[in-house]
């Protein structure tokens, strides 16, 4: 019962999140703002899936609701769009759910020129067992299908005394993920469990004084963070703490040299398990392993010491800027990297190269905070498979993929790439991301946790992209593709792909309260003998009031 009101709580702290913006938006469409707009609709849809291995075409209804908010005042810029779906099957092999699908980002300017308050929330759906995707659309009827919750919020101090600029921030931020006690057992007979993920609190503060090139011949800049995360499994705790200084020396209009040293700690622990008589491990009713707090912690990563790094910041115009950087950290050599080109006035491209220690949950947040607040509301209700999110200034956006490819407690140094393009002119719009991760997972302890992901690599390779055209007034036309694949690095798996295809068509009359949509996509994944090919159509209608 206990477990059960959390999940509830849990579920009304993701709307008291979303309800919270749109009191927010509200308040700025009251006062009259001409950018400001809340949308509230129901909806009825019609699907049809047809398994293309020889399996059963399963037809169903979709009741649903939400909202789609969007504002732009002096104090309050936010973006919201939340879906409810009640899915009602037509036949026993196909069960009822409800499906709830949300994101919001929102800005609130306390004090103009000093102080501003952040806050998002996430709802979505992946794959708990990291090594079986699950079909890449929305209602997919899979026990491998999780439910995850995130919402974050925070202040954010940016001002100047005298030459110097100060600026400081604080986010706290929690992460659940709802897998039905069902994701913590292994989808592959013969293989290994992996650890289930319940919940984690996330806390991330920083600070930092410098002055640019000018008062003096080179910048400088000090600096400081901590972030700890506190996981419901085990007691798990991941802390990091690090103080740094950096310089900026121009070497000509374009060119810049910089360069930075200081000193990190970070620690990641858990309690050891409860073991019965034989030493085997006690696992929970819902599949989660069992703390013994009678046993010392168990370390899983402690890495202390000097940090450094140089580089080279190039801006060739005002439209292009590429950083490089090289240097120790994590106890060997670290690369890290940042692209932005804007193309022209309609489309840019950013790219960026990473290497950091981290874990599932301090990675969503993370992105979850990247997310812009003006970004492009989905309307696709059929695919589920691509996990970024465009901003309306080209180039803008954020990509989920990272996280949401592997979920599970573990801490891990993660590396690798993405690259983001967007932008549009005239009827068309488009968006497209590429991303890699390699992920080297920290055990506790020698084999001490069973089930754990110590030692393990794992890799994966992500795109997506859409299109949209707008055929006229009332009528448009999308594409949305996404390409996945992944090796979870565990002995005896093998390596997943996934991909998906939607087109779709809309059209509103009644003066734009009544839309109509018909989409149709294939979705397909290669995991061994989870091995799947589904085709769906769907027909929808939307009421906004």
């Amino acid at each position: 019962m206990t477990d059960m009101f959390r999940k509830r709580g849990l579920r009304a702290l993701a709307a008291a999140a979303l309800a919270a913006g749109l009191a927010l938006a509200s308040a700025a469409t009251l006062k009259g703002e001409p950018r400001s707009r809340i949308t509230p609709y129901l909806e009825v849809q019609q699907v049809l899936s047809a398994d293309l291995n020889g399996g059963d075409v399963l037809t169903y209804t979709s009741v649903g609701a939400g909202v789609d908010a969007f504002v732009s005042s002096q104090r309050v810029k936010a973006t919201i769009s939340y879906n409810y779906q009640r899915r009602i099957a037509w036949n026993d092999n196909l069960s009822d759910n409800d499906i709830h699908t949300g994101l919001a980002a929102a800005q609130l300017t306390v004090v103009p020129n000093l102080l501003t308050f952040d806050a998002g929330a996430l709802a979505a759906r992946s794959h708990g067992d990291l090594s079986v995707p699950v079909p890449g659309f929305q209602t997919a009827d899979d026990p491998n299908l999780v439910e995850i919750y995130s919402v974050y919020a925070g202040p954010t101090l940016s001002t100047k005394v005298g030459a110097v600029d100060v600026g400081a921030s604080y986010r706290l931020g929690y992460v659940h993920v709802d897998d039905h006690g069902l994701a913590g057992v292994s989808q592959v007979p013969g293989q290994p469990r992996f650890d289930r993920y319940d919940g984690s609190v996330i806390h991330s503060a920083a600070a930092s004084v410098g002055m640019g090139p000018g008062e003096l011949p080179v910048g400088w800049t000090v600096g400081a963070g901590y972030s700890r995360e506190d996981n419901d499994i085990l007691d798990a705790t991941n802390e990091a703490v690090f103080v740094r200084g950096d310089i900026v020396v121009p070497v000509t209009y374009s060119l810049a040299l910089t360069g930075g040293a200081g000193y990190e700690k970070l620690k990641a622990s858990q309690q050891d398990i409860l073991r019965d008589t034989n030493g085997f491990p006690i696992v929970g009713p819902n599949g989660e392993l069992v703390a013994d707090p009678s046993r010392p912690r168990l370390l899983a990563y402690d890495q202390s010491g000097l940090i450094w790094d140089v580089g080279v910041i190039w801006r060739p115009s005002r439209r292009t800027e590429l950083q490089a950087r090289v240097g120790r950290r994590y106890g060997g050599t670290t690369f890290v990297g940042s692209l932005e080109h804007r193309i022209n006035e309609s489309y840019a491209i950013t790219a960026s190269v990473y290497d950091q220690v981290t874990s599932f949950g301090r990675l969503l947040i993370s992105d979850l905070n990247g997310l812009p607040v003006d970004f492009k509301i989905g309307r696709n209700r059929l695919s589920g498979g691509g996990g970024c999110v465009f901003g309306n200034d080209p180039g803008s956006g954020t990509c989920f993929d990272d996280a949401l490819q592997s979920i599970n407690n573990s801490s891990f140094r993660y590396r690798g790439a993405a690259i983001l393009f967007s932008g549009g002119r005239g009827p068309w719009s488009f968006g497209a991301g590429l991303g890699y991760a390699r992920r080297n997972y920290f055990g506790a302890g020698d084999n001490a946790i069973p089930f754990n992901l110590a030692n393990v690599t794992d890799e994966s390779v992500t795109f997506q992209a859409n299109a949209e055209r707008q055929l006229s007034r009332n009528s448009s036309v999308a594409l949305d593709s996404y390409l996945g694949w992944f090796d979870s690095g565990a002995a005896g798996v093998r390596s997943s792909r996934s991909a998906g295809l939607t087109g779709s068509y809309y059209h509103t009359l009644m003066d734009g309260h009544l839309e109509a949509t018909a989409q149709a996509g294939i979705y397909t994944v290669d995991a061994g003998q989870y091995d799947s090919s589904v085709a769906s159509i769907l027909f929808g209608l939307r009421y906004a009031f």
